[in-house]
């Protein structure tokens, strides 16, 4: 009798389980790209589809350019909009425009994660901005980087097996043809994730991490130049659990929260 109560009990829980994993809404994901030195027109289709097929989100896309062709200055317009990440569960940032200026513009789009909206920043959103003086969104990605290597091949060696987002990734990863961001200041609430070596500077530099600003969760990877690189399911894999990480939608275990893993079609 007990063995068929407990087992009763168990699928009680299970198909409850179940029928809560069914109702779980998908993440609203914003996603900002454009500017100069990318195939933003691909890219924004690779990640918006790789990542969907890993994770129940749901996305928004915002691809703007400049009219005068690699103008580093634009301004993309709906960092203009009063609360325009309000929203979304997560920004994920994607954009190549460094030579903006427009202090009160940067520190309006940092600030809708210090009040908590979660940001994955990738590759050139780390250089974005970077000639605004201010430190709001460097403090916001996490580290100050105004310079890259070469395009080269890139042995990325993860340096935090034990974190969710690191679970699953290769000990070692020889990323071909990417650009090395040198890491010129580490803020404080800057977490390591994994490494690469600096032919430049002989030195390793951070290439994936996490970051705490405000009350908002970020992760980040200088990773992802090319599409190439992009498109390789060690990246998709890495990108979705740092995304699910970052909302805190992320077990222990790296997987997704029950509802939070892709949805079959």
């Amino acid at each position: 009798m007990r063995p068929t109560l407990l087992s009763l009990l168990s699928f009680i829980c299970l198909f409850a389980s179940s029928v809560h994993a069914e109702d779980v809404k998908p993440l609203k994901v914003l996603m900002v790209c454009g500017g100069c030195c990318h195939d933003y027109e691909n890219q924004k289709l690779i990640l918006s589809e790789g990542i969907s097929a890993r994770a129940n989100v749901e996305f928004t896309i915002v691809h703007e350019e400049a009219r005068v062709k690699d103008d580093r200055t634009h301004q993309i317009s709906i960092y203009k909009e009063a609360g325009w990440a309000k929203k979304y569960d997560v920004v994920v940032h994607n954009e190549c425009f460094g030579a903006v200026t427009d202090v009160p513009f940067v520190e309006g789009i940092a600030t809708a994660h210090w009040e908590g909206v979660p940001a994955v920043m990738l590759h050139c959103s780390t250089h974005s901005y970077r000639a605004a003086q201010t430190d709001a969104w460097r403090k916001c990605v996490g580290q100050t980087s105004m310079s890259h290597e070469k395009n080269r091949d890139l042995k990325v060696r993860n340096v935090a097996e034990a974190h969710p987002i690191m679970k699953g990734f290769p000990k070692e990863w020889l990323n071909p043809k990417d650009e090395l961001y040198k890491n010129e200041k580490l803020w404080e609430n800057f977490i390591p994730l994994a490494t690469a070596y600096g032919e430049d500077t002989k030195k390793d530099h951070h290439v994936i991490w996490t970051n705490q600003y405000g009350d908002g969760r970020v992760f980040g990877t200088t990773l992802g130049h090319g599409n190439a690189t992009m498109q390789d399911p060690v990246y998709l894999d890495l990108v979705t659990r740092g995304l699910l990480w970052a909302c805190g939608k992320l077990g222990e275990d790296g997987k997704p929260l029950p509802g939070y893993e892709a949805k079959q079609k």
